[in-house]
């Protein structure tokens, strides 16, 4: 049996589904009450045993690892309480004698200047002195990111980010993170390994958009704005104070760093090189057009 949590999130969604087509193990989904009715919870359902609990209860968390042969924990994104859902996560797999511990944590956690990846390595740092054997991945920002402006970025050619335009980021498509998370959880060899996973070196904003513009065939351009209108417009989507602080210090450090790593990592333990961010934009260019094509009568 293998535990996810943080199960109904697209990252979780996608190594579920990567486990789930390998067939070799039966699969455990925590899913938050708030969540149990969502659409993703339904499609988990599908391929995983539910479990309705929240990360920072006990009772929750120890029914959730009862039986459990490896765990692969995804606390939810920017939540202000990830230390202490590591904490408990934890707690809960050392005293259920789970014998791999799998931390979803992120490229480059040792920054401080990113509340959010500082908070990570505080929960890699416990993991280290929890005498579990354990594997970290640290992946980079995913290619699906993208989707989020996809409409502007091929309707008015425009793709919009809150750093400029020479920002360097590596990218990685979230299906190679899956396999690898797949892989780690169900085959030998990955007991105290930490992996830095990028799929791409680090391409500038303006590498990005000459890409996008090649692959869709248009001219893509960068688009600049200012963190108080990125701000403006986020506080409207409902991010919470932390999220909203966290992301706003990760684009600073972005315009004065960027966030790079190497691909070879991922290459190796793909056996294959990683999904290119062209191949990347096509595939989901073909599924955009057969999405919009009319269905035929019966």
């Amino acid at each position: 049996m293998i535990l996810i949590t943080g199960a109904t999130g697209k990252t979780g969604q996608a190594v579920i589904a990567a486990l789930a087509a390998r067939g070799s193990h039966k699969l455990r989904a925590l899913v938050q009450p708030a969540r149990q009715s969502s659409a993703a919870a339904q499609q988990i359902a599908t391929q995983a045993q539910i479990m309705i609990g929240d990360l920072l209860d006990v009772d929750s968390l120890a029914a959730a690892c009862s039986g459990v042969q490896a765990l692969y924990h995804i606390c939810p994104n920017m939540h202000p309480q990830e230390v202490a859902i590591g904490r408990h996560v934890i707690a809960a797999a050392r005293a259920a004698r789970v014998p791999h511990f799998v931390y979803h944590s992120v490229l480059h956690p040792q920054v401080e200047m990113m509340p959010h990846h500082w908070n990570k390595l505080r929960v890699e740092e416990m993991l280290c002195a929890a005498q579990l054997a354990f594997t970290i991945l640290q992946p980079c920002a995913y290619m699906q990111n993208l989707l989020t402006d996809w409409h502007a970025i091929t309707g008015r050619g425009v793709h919009s980010v809150p750093y400029p335009p020479e920002t360097r980021l590596s990218l990685i498509d979230l299906a190679d993170l899956a396999a690898v998370a797949a892989k780690v959880l169900t085959e030998p060899g990955h007991f105290g390994a930490t992996y830095e996973l990028c799929g791409t070196p680090g391409l500038t904003q303006t590498q990005l958009a000459e890409l996008l513009s090649r692959q869709l065939k248009q001219p893509v351009r960068i688009e600049v704005v200012s963190l108080n209108d990125w701000a403006a417009a986020a506080s409207t989507r409902g991010l919470n104070d932390y999220a909203l602080a966290s992301l706003l210090a990760m684009f600073r450090y972005y315009a004065l760093h960027g966030l790079s790593g190497s691909p070879n990592v991922l290459r190796w333990l793909l056996a294959r090189e990683p999904t290119t961010l062209a191949a990347f934009v096509q595939r989901n260019t073909v599924a955009a057009r057969r999405a919009a094509k009319p269905h035929s009568a019966p």
